[in-house]
């Protein structure tokens, strides 16, 4: 869905043409984005910018349609979809980006409105975003001023209400306003280093003789993989090439810090389940030095084909992908250590994933536990005695993440699963510990800055 006004910019017809697709087409927004960014022929500094309003528009959404409401007073629900579209795109533009004059917002959204076919509705469009212009200092104070409640932290950090108060229960009021704010904040870019293909302290010198910003995370970290770097500004020609050659690859700290606590070694056996696309099966086998087997297990045949494709980029011998159902894989029983990083809501990542809070309600939850409640007891199944089970998810739930692990704490009592132990990390990290249980840890995009990961690691008993 696309305009080709020629008094629109490119980066902005691609912003919003991947608006639209978003919420009218249900698309995902970055598949939607990089679709319509590759058929436009976009790249540079246009890709980059229309990328900011895009992602922006999307996770600003329940701010801004609050304010729509307020300008238009009316419900959007009674908005043509491409004046909506435009309405989010010009106001996130007037709220949020400091960079563009207020003009511009505005005559660009009008135009927006009338390349899509909708020129009755440019002299509405064209006044409401006049008239927050105006009001805009009212607007931002009344809007985004006050998170003292539930209900007030939701419009102010764009979130779902449900999302907001879950938090509230969970979390308690300071944690969730501050989690709430930091799923708006810019997400940090990490890298992991390929041990087997370059060596950190090299890769760092060599990055920053190229002009990239390139640092290693600060040591005192909880949980600080030794394999990390960590970039601040533009990554310049120099970080693709090194991706691409199997030297890095894209990967958050909180996510590497889930196989830090899996703790592989070489020579043994060790099996991912639900591993697509295939960032921690590469991370493990590397910390394996290739030497072991490590089994891949992926229901999706794409995100099986983009673990095989991950292990061959590495340059990996131990990989082995296979496309099964994690529930009932029918793996033989043996493995040293098993990862189980969950399908989940992804409540942790909602900085990266722009129009990931509009598709997840309270009904995704609970219909994720009983898929996680089977992953776990397939997961127990197939471990070795004295072996080790590490069950992650990136999300802040309860109901995904501490829950059951004391579902699977019962199942182990019960006979129902072989018996377990679960470990004390929290004794050992005592920053990170999960309020809920202390023995787990849970990540927090506010405090660490990166992935919201929730980690939890049991030994089998002999």
């Amino acid at each position: 869905m696309t305009t080709s006004a020629g008094r629109v910019s490119p980066a902005r017809s691609l912003a919003y043409a991947t608006v639209r697709a978003t919420f009218e087409d249900g698309a995902f927004t970055e598949r939607a984005f990089r679709a319509e960014a590759d058929r436009l022929g976009l790249g540079g500094r246009d890709r980059a910018q229309a990328q900011r309003l895009a992602y922006g528009a999307v996770q600003r959404r329940g701010t801004s349609d609050v304010a729509i409401e307020r300008l238009a007073g009316r419900s959007t629900r009674l908005l043509d979809p491409p004046v909506l579209a435009a309405l989010r795109l010009g106001l996130y533009e007037l709220l949020f980006a400091d960079a563009t004059p207020d003009h511009a917002a505005v005559d660009q959204a009008v135009e927006l409105v009338k390349a899509a076919g909708a020129a009755h509705a440019s002299g509405f469009a064209n006044a409401i975003l006049r008239r927050a212009v105006r009001e805009r200092a009212q607007l931002s104070e009344d809007l985004l001023g006050d998170d003292s409640t539930p209900a007030a932290a939701a419009v102010a950090d764009s979130a779902p209400q449900w999302l907001a108060e879950m938090w509230w229960r969970e979390l308690g009021e300071e944690v969730a306003r501050s989690t709430l704010a930091a799923c708006n904040a810019r997400v940090e870019v990490a890298m992991r280093v390929n041990p087997l293909r370059a060596e950190r302290e090299a890769m760092l010198a060599r990055l920053r003789e190229a002009g990239v910003e390139a640092r290693i995370p600060e040591a005192d970290r909880p949980l600080a993989a030794p394999e990390m770097l960590t970039i601040d500004g533009r990554i310049g020609e120099t970080v693709p090439a090194a991706i691409e050659a199997g030297e890095l690859t894209p990967q958050s700290r909180g996510s590497a810090a889930v196989v830090e606590v899996l703790d592989p070694r070489e020579g043994e056996h060790v099996l991912d389940l639900c591993a697509g696309p295939g960032i921690k099966t590469g991370q493990i086998a590397e910390r394996m030095c290739d030497r072991g087997e490590v089994i891949s297990v992926e229901l999706d045949p794409d995100r099986a084909g983009e673990v095989a494709a991950q292990a061959r980029r590495l340059g990996l011998h131990s990989v082995t992908v296979i496309e099964a159902d994690a529930t009932g894989s029918g793996m033989a029983p043996g493995f040293d250590r098993v990862l189980l990083d969950a399908p989940c809501s992804d409540l942790g990542a909602l900085a990266s994933r722009p129009d990931a809070r509009w598709r997840k309600s309270p009904r995704t939850i609970e219909r994720l536990t009983e898929t996680h409640d089977e992953l776990l007891r397939s997961a127990a199944a197939v471990l070795r005695p004295g072996g080790t089970l590490v069950y992650s998810t990136c999300t802040i739930s309860r109901r995904e993440n501490e829950d059951r692990i004391a579902a699977l704490l019962r199942a182990s009592e019960a006979g129902e699963v072989p018996p377990l132990e679960l470990d004390d990390l929290g004794a050992l990290n005592s920053q990170l510990l999960s309020p809920a249980e202390p023995r787990c840890l849970q990540l927090r995009p506010d405090r660490d800055r990166t992935t919201g990961f929730f980690i939890a690691r049991f030994t089998r008993k002999v």
